[in-house]
């Protein structure tokens, strides 16, 4: 949800804790009658596991965690779907062919795909045009400008934007030039959501059933001007 992978953050933040509280368990034992070897182990069994989770498999038990606990929820879920709808959305409206879409860290894992989820379409070419590389900045600019729409500000898509900023980089755009791209794809994205509203909340409708990528791309078709 921020700049950094929050799954990796919480590790992090899970591994100080075990030590804290490692360091009250050698202090509240004694007091129970319980072996201070017992929460010793414990803890260490979390600090081993949560750094070979972070270092060896990209926090992935740690996603799939923090993604289960967000997800009791409704507004949580009910955000994801607007979020990867607009990705969806705007792919199919430009022509982008869409192969897949997960809503869930679980639903990610069980099809091989990493624990982030999303909404995947055809990767750019190498040898992109212009044209078609701004195409994918709006589609990467999509989710975002779908949750501001919503909610009036976004609270993921920083995979999506350091997506975009590191393609652009390697296009060979500076600094200024990677910003205006970015905020032309956010108003691009935007607009084109906008303009076929009925759509967009249909596909929400249809992606919230875990509807077929073809029939989501039907209710595009038939609610769209």
């Amino acid at each position: 949800m921020n700049s950094d992978n929050p799954t990796k953050q919480i590790s992090l933040n899970l591994v100080a804790i075990c030590v804290f509280g490692m360091t009250i368990s050698s202090l509240v034992t004694p007091l129970l009658n319980i072996s201070s070897t017992v929460p010793i182990l414990a803890i260490f069994a979390i600090v081993v596991g949560t750094t070979i989770d972070g270092l060896l498999l990209d926090s992935i038990a740690a996603t799939l965690i923090l993604d289960a606990i967000a997800g009791t929820k409704p507004a949580y879920r009910q955000r994801i779907i607007h979020h990867e709808a607009g990705h969806f959305l705007v792919a199919y409206l430009l022509g982008i062919p869409i192969t897949g879409y997960t809503l869930t860290a679980w639903e990610s894992v069980k099809q091989g795909n990493s624990a982030q989820g999303g909404v995947m379409f055809a990767p750019p070419p190498t040898n992109i045009s212009s044209q078609l590389l701004q195409q994918y900045c709006t589609i990467w600019m999509a989710g975002i400008a779908a949750e501001k729409l919503m909610y009036d500000k976004s609270q993921g898509g920083s995979e999506d934007r350091q997506k975009l900023q590191g393609v652009l980089f390697l296009a060979g755009k500076q600094q200024q030039e990677i910003v205006y791209q970015e905020n032309l794809a956010a108003l691009q994205a935007k607009t084109l959501i906008e303009a076929h509203w009925e759509a967009y909340q249909a596909l929400i409708i249809a992606m919230s059933n875990r509807t077929v990528v073809a029939d989501c791309c039907h209710q595009i078709d038939t609610h769209k001007k």
